[in-house]
């Protein structure tokens, strides 16, 4: 079930992608609440794993996490700056953008929404002119996909 919507924020400072998983709102929540899932659901292709934290975030939690970017390696920590059980969490790094999903009961599962959000970014300037907000997007999708994929095996 390819159902996907896209949406700019009213910020212009933000890119959504919605979808619907054919899975219950707590199960879905648990693994994007669970920072050692993250590299198995990534469409980004950047996620190594090698996570250090919690293996189920709630507001403030702290988690490390091996990235790849542009054949370079490094380390990022993460906290997590908003949080609703089953219903929202975001996390943001030393940069200040966000990551952010939000959950909801649809009649055929749950409608799924990751946003990248960088208004409260220290460099939204380069963010802009790095292009992320319109190349992230293909890899939201991508990580929604194996989102739905990860949920259908489990």
């Amino acid at each position: 079930m390819k159902n996907y919507s896209l949406s700019k924020g009213a910020s212009e400072k933000n890119v959504s992608v919605s979808r619907v998983i054919p899975a219950q709102r707590s199960e879905i929540f648990g693994v994007i609440a669970n920072p050692f899932l993250h590299a198995e659901i990534d469409g980004s292709g950047t996620v190594r794993g090698k996570i250090r934290g919690p293996d189920q975030l709630s507001l403030g939690d702290t988690f490390q996490i091996k990235m790849r970017t542009w054949s370079i390696p490094y380390r990022i920590t993460n906290t997590v700056v908003e949080y609703e059980k089953d219903t929202l969490i975001a996390w943001s790094h030393f940069g200040k953008h966000r990551w952010r999903y939000e959950f909801s009961d649809d009649p055929e599962g749950t409608l799924v929404t990751e946003t990248f959000d960088w208004a409260g970014s220290i460099w939204p300037k380069m963010i802009e002119m790095m292009g992320y907000p319109k190349s992230h997007l293909p890899q939201m999708h991508q990580t929604l996909d194996r989102l739905e994929n990860f949920m259908i095996m489990s």
